[in-house]
């Protein structure tokens, strides 16, 4: 197994990729921890992982906030005195469809904290555990819409934020073998992203979305997990700094 004696904080970890990441790290040896703003959502995944014969603990936390960030972290220390791998995967969209003139500045400020902060304080509170222990895998969660969208614009200046401060970190912390690298996904099927479209709304979406994809279809949270578990094991202890896209060939 992969990443067999490994200890894993997957946040975001009630949704439908988090959930999938902390799934995929447990069948892959790694003891997870698991963190939402929804914690019977946690506590669900986590039954799971344990019926399965894997391991671990769920924590309620809003990321955004930083309170609740410092006491994640000094439970994460007390409780198990490590950390290898943070997979920084909370996050979300509130305000999907925006045109530029209707913007709303608190809704840009819940973006940016959701996606972008918590992401930025998480890494800080993890690599005060990892720089003693010369050992991380960081592997934070952008977009393709990185790139820039026409109807997501504080969400992707979010993700590309994340982009840009995921380099930044892989140059500080190259000398103490911490490694940190990003996903950008394409349209990923969740159960989130059904809710709030609608299920008509999401069908003709994601069916035009396949259509402009090469290989023909969307992406499943598998599919991301996958990309995570390779960015968090010691298969990819060489690469940092980099940002893989998850897009069935989107956008080539």
């Amino acid at each position: 197994m992969r990443l067999q004696q490994k200890t894993a904080l997957v946040t975001g970890a009630a949704g439908g990729i988090g959930s999938a990441i902390a799934r995929c790290f447990a069948r892959e040896g790694a003891q997870v921890i698991l963190a939402d703003v929804d914690f019977d959502g946690c506590t669900r995944v986590l039954d799971d992982i344990r019926q399965a014969g894997g391991d671990g603990s769920a924590f309620r936390a809003d990321l955004s906030d930083e309170q609740q960030v410092l006491a994640l972290f000094s439970r994460i220390r007390e409780r198990y005195g490590r950390l290898d791998i943070l997979a920084n995967i909370a996050g979300g969209d509130i305000e999907p469809a925006a045109s530029v003139e209707e913007l709303d500045a608190e809704k840009i400020s819940r973006n940016l904290d959701m996606n972008l902060k918590s992401c930025m304080l998480c890494c800080r509170e993890a690599v005060k555990i990892m720089k003693p222990q010369q050992y991380g895998r960081i592997v934070n969660m952008s977009s393709l819409v990185y790139r820039g969208s026409p109807a997501q614009f504080s969400y992707s200046a979010s993700k590309g934020g994340i982009f840009s401060f995921t380099r930044s970190i892989a140059i500080a912390l190259g000398s103490s073998n911490i490694t940190a690298n990003a996903l950008a996904p394409a349209l990923v099927e969740v159960d989130a992203f059904v809710r709030a479209l609608g299920q008509e709304r999401w069908n003709a979406l994601a069916r035009a979305s396949a259509e402009r994809y090469p290989l023909g279809r969307i992406a499943t949270p598998d599919d991301v997990a996958n990309a995570a578990l390779f960015l968090a094991s010691d298969d990819a202890a060489f690469i940092t700094g980099q940002l893989l896209e998850i897009s069935g060939g989107a956008r080539l």
